[in-house]
């Protein structure tokens, strides 16, 4: 049975990178936020078990989503996909519940070890 995976970002081509980056069997049930309020919706249900989040987008932004992810008191994975790979900025979404922070542009290999890392595999 494949987890429920959301995959956030405000760019087609990242989320359909990220897609592609997915295990086979994950690709047709992940579903789509193109920025921070609409992946908010989607979690508030409860029903997400994996987020691929980026982190810059308009509106609320990956911060943003982890902050409301913690007033919400959800229990996911999440995983950050940004370019902006400062280590300040990386220190501060895992103080925030972030499983990992991963480099874009994503590669296939990097995270499926990461999945297999945190046992989501």
């Amino acid at each position: 049975m494949s987890p429920s995976v959301l995959i956030c970002d405000d760019s087609n081509m990242a989320r359909k990178q990220v897609l592609r980056s997915l295990p086979e069997q994950w690709q047709a049930t992940a579903q789509m936020a193109t920025n921070g309020v609409e992946a908010l919706k989607v979690l508030r249900d409860g029903s997400i078990e994996i987020l691929f989040l980026d982190l810059t987008m308009p509106g609320i932004d990956g911060v943003g989503v982890l902050q409301g992810i913690q007033k919400l008191n959800l229990k996911l994975n999440v995983f950050v996909i940004s370019a902006d790979i400062q280590p300040e900025m990386q220190s501060k979404v895992k103080a925030l519940g972030a499983k990992e922070f991963i480099r874009k542009p994503v590669k296939a290999d990097v995270l499926l070890n990461y999945l297999q890392e945190h046992a989501l595999l």
